[in-house]
């Protein structure tokens, strides 16, 4: 702390800021293969590469700016009314929700969710599915995320043919977790693809489900983290406090949880304030859209590096905050 005297004759004292210095840093991540590469997009994105917390630009560099994917479903049945109308007419067919997110809402790459191939709904076979996923990358340039229906046995067979299906695309496909993971890996690995891995609100599981990939083969530079970010009113604040504590284990050189990390903020629909009408509030429309920013900016915050979103309300406000909390 320094003193000095101002004009005015009043001391001036300066107090430096408090800043953490890191000796780890976050792995970077290609998602998307351009023609050069192999694929089809029209340009490969880039997440990950911080060394330090984040937008906190005294303590290191982020290179890389937070994405934004914008959900499609291939079956929208549970699609909140009002993420409708912001659509239209095209969440009945996924290649047109697609190009509408990226063509009028400026997503920097798709989330396909394949909720169909569930075996207790519509169980759409896996083939179907891989061509559903041809539509979407033959509509959009963007990189895609590409997740089954949750369910175990199917998910292995349907990441099979949507391997298969896109070759050297560089998908990112979801998701694996420790009890479930080899298929999901091998599937990936086949076809150059990058895969998420998942783990339930625990540091400790984190850092298991990356050791088990790179132990079965896959490179760390083709895992991103999934660590269950939760919505606003359901468990944000424990969730944003495992986020955190893997983003400062891995500036402290933990090296198997040094990945990018992936939020899906969908979920925030699924709270009752954002999806209720509630006596004494009024404005259901604005609350449910400031409802997902309000998650989205937390999980940022805690150290996201991508996010899921599913209302282009949402995702235009989360991007100006961004580009304010980056001074671009």
């Amino acid at each position: 702390m320094n003193a000095s005297g101002s004009e005015d004759g009043d001391e001036v004292v300066d107090v430096p800021l408090p800043k953490e210095k890191w000796s780890g840093k976050i792995g970077v991540v290609v998602l998307g293969a351009t023609p050069e590469e192999g694929g089809t997009r029209s340009a490969s994105l880039r997440i990950g590469g911080s060394t330090g917390m984040p937008f906190l630009s005294y303590e290191g560099v982020s290179p890389n700016r937070p994405l934004i994917a914008g959900e499609v479903l291939d079956v929208p049945s549970d699609l909140p009314e009002q993420v409708r109308q912001e659509f239209g007419a095209c969440v009945e067919d996924p290649a047109e929700w697609a190009r509408c997110w990226v063509e009028e809402h400026d997503a920097d790459l798709i989330c396909l969710k394949l909720l169909s191939t569930n075996p207790d709904e519509g169980d759409t076979s896996p083939e179907e599915a891989a061509r559903t996923v041809q539509r979407v990358l033959a509509a959009v340039k963007v990189p895609l995320i590409v997740y089954g229906c949750g369910n175990e046995e199917k998910d292995a067979k349907v990441m099979q043919a949507v391997s298969s299906a896109a070759p050297k695309e560089r998908l990112l496909l979801g998701h694996a977790e420790e009890a479930a993971y080899k298929s999901i890996a091998a599937a990936a690995m086949a076809n150059d693809h990058a895969i998420i891995s998942f783990a339930n609100l625990d540091v400790n599981l984190s850092k298991q489900i990356n050791i088990l990939l790179t132990d079965f083969g896959v490179r760390k530079d083709r895992i991103v983290l999934d660590p269950l970010f939760a919505a606003l009113g359901m468990g944000l604040e424990y969730s944003y406090s495992v986020m955190e504590r893997i983003r400062l284990a891995a500036l402290m050189s933990d090296a198997m949880l040094q990945v990018p990390m992936v939020c899906d903020t969908t979920s925030a629909w699924k709270a009752k304030e954002a999806s209720e009408e509630i006596e004494g509030h009024e404005g259901l429309e604005e609350r449910a859209v400031w409802w997902e920013v309000a998650t989205a900016l937390a999980a940022l915050i805690a150290g996201g590096d991508m996010l899921i979103m599913r209302s282009p309300r949402s995702a235009a406000i989360v991007r100006r905050a961004i580009d304010e909390l980056r001074g671009s």
